[in-house]
C-alpha cells in the first residue's frame, strides 16, 4: 500500500531543493529559473520512528524496517495554470495522484533568487496556487453536475448520492473555500473521496525561511502560521538550505551540526512525519528475532485489512490477532512477559487497529 504526498508550490520557492534533500539524492534538478522541475521526480523515505530501536532492542531483532512513504516533487504552477498556462495541465494531471500536499512557500528574501511575482508574500503566494486548484475543481464539477442533475431528475439513486456531496463542494468552491470545507457527512466520506478533487486532499504549509530563521522562523513564517491555524491545516518551518547541507553530512556528524545551529532534530524528520500524520496513517509493528517492522494502515482501519498490507492470504485467511499495546510490550519487555502479565488480547475480525500495537496474525491456509 503506497502513500504519496505532493511537493507543490510557485517556481523557485525551494521545492526541488527540499526534495532533494528529503530523498538525499540530486534526481531532481535544482536551479534559478521557472519550470526547472517538468516531469514529477518521485522518491521512497523511511518515516522516522523511534519506537522500533526500542522494539528491536528487547526482541534482538537482526533487522529494523521502518514504513516509507513517497514524496513528489511537482512542476511549478503559476498562475492561470487552471487554464493550461505555464505547465498547468501537467501539474494538475499530476496533483491529482497524491494523498496529501505539502505546499512550499518562499519565507525568505534574497536578491540572487527570482521569484515570479517580483516580491515576496508566502500568504498572496498559498492563494495563487490554491485558487488555481480552486479553479480546475470548479470546472470539473461543473460538468458533473449538470449530468448528474439530469440523471437525478429521473429517480437515478446513484446520481442522487453523488449530487449529495457534489453540490455542497461545488457551493464551498463558489464560496472561495476549497472542496475540504464541505460539510459532507462521514456516511458520505467514501463517495466524496472518489470525486478525486485537489482541494479535498489535506494540505501542509512548509515555510522555507534562510539559514538564520531556521529555529525561529519570521514574519513571513508567521504570517503563514495565522492562515493555517484559520483554515485548521498545519504549518513547519525549514530551512531547505540547510537540510541539504545536513544530508551531505555523515549521520554521525549530523546531531552536533544541528546543535550548533539550535536545532533539536531535521526539518525533513518533521516534514515526513507531518506528512504521515497528513494522511491520517496509524502505524502497526510486526516484532521477532529475524526483524521489527512497522506498516501502515489508514485510522480505522480492522485487523484483516492490516493482515492483508502484509500478505493477502493472511487477509483471506484471518483468524484472529495476538494484540500486545506498545507500551505493555515494551513494559514487560517483550511477549513473554506481556503473555505472563495478561496484556496480550486476542482480537478478532471488528477489532479496529490502534497505532504502536504490535500484531501477530493467525491465519488458515
Amino acid at each position: 500500500m503506497g502513500f504519496k504526498c505532493g511537493i507543490v508550490g510557485l517556481p523557485n520557492v525551494g521545492k526541488s531543493t527540499l526534495f532533494n534533500a528529503l530523498t538525499q539524492t540530486a534526481a531532481a534538478e535544482a536551479a534559478n529559473y521557472p519550470f526547472c522541475t517538468i516531469e514529477p521526480n518521485v522518491g521512497d523515505v523511511p518515516v522516522p520512528d523511534p519506537r522500533l530501536d526500542a522494539l528491536a532492542a528487547i526482541a534482538k531483532s537482526a533487522k529494523i524496517i521502518p514504513t516509507r512513504l513517497s514524496f513528489v516533487d511537482i512542476a511549478g504552477l503559476v498562475r492561470g495554470a487552471s487554464k493550461g498556462e505555464g505547465l498547468g495541465n501537467q501539474f494538475l494531471s499530476h496533483i491529482r495522484q497524491v494523498d496529501a500536499i505539502i505546499h512550499v512557500l518562499r519565507c525568505f528574501e534574497d536578491p540572487n533568487v527570482t521569484h515570479v511575482d517580483g516580491k515576496i508574500d508566502p500568504v498572496a503566494d498559498a492563494e495563487t496556487v490554491e485558487t488555481e486548484l480552486m479553479l480546475s475543481d470548479m470546472e470539473s464539477l461543473d460538468r458533473r453536475v449538470d449530468t448528474a442533475r439530469k440523471k437525478a431528475a429521473v429517480k437515478d439513486k446513484d446520481a442522487m448520492a453523488q449530487l449529495a456531496v457534489m453540490e455542497p463542494a461545488l457551493e464551498a468552491l463558489r464560496e472561495g473555500r476549497p472542496a475540504r470545507t464541505a460539510a459532507i457527512p462521514d456516511d458520505l466520506r467514501p463517495l466524496f473521496d472518489a470525486l478525486g478533487l485537489i482541494t479535498a486532499k489535506p494540505v501542509l504549509y512548509v515555510c522555507n525561511v534562510a539559514e538564520a530563521d531556521a529555529a525561529t522562523g519570521n514574519a513571513f513564517s508567521n504570517a503563514v502560521a495565522a492562515k493555517a491555524k484559520a483554515e485548521n491545516a498545519g504549518a513547519i518551518v525549514v530551512s531547505a538550505a540547510i537540510e541539504a547541507e545536513v544530508a551531505s553530512l555523515p549521520k554521525e556528524e549530523r546531531g552536533e551540526f544541528l546543535e550548533t545551529i539550535g536545532l533539536k532534530e531535521t526539518g525533513l524528520a518533521r516534514v515526513i512525519t507531518a506528512g504521515y500524520g497528513l494522511l491520517d496513517l496509524v502505524t502497526f509493528f510486526t516484532v521477532g528475532p529475524k526483524e521489527t517492522r512497522a506498516w501502515t494502515v489508514p485510522r480505522g482501519a480492522r485487523a484483516p485489512q492490516a493482515a492483508g498490507v502484509i500478505h493477502t492470504d493472511f487477509e483471506k485467511g484471518f483468524i484472529r490477532s495476538e494484540t500486545i499495546g506498545y507500551d505493555d510490550y515494551t513494559a514487560c519487555n517483550g511477549e513473554t512477559g506481556a503473555k505472563d502479565a495478561g496484556k496480550m488480547r486476542l482480537e478478532g475480525k471488528e477489532y479496529v487497529v490502534r497505532d504502536g500495537d504490535v500484531l501477530h496474525f493467525r491465519f488458515a491456509n
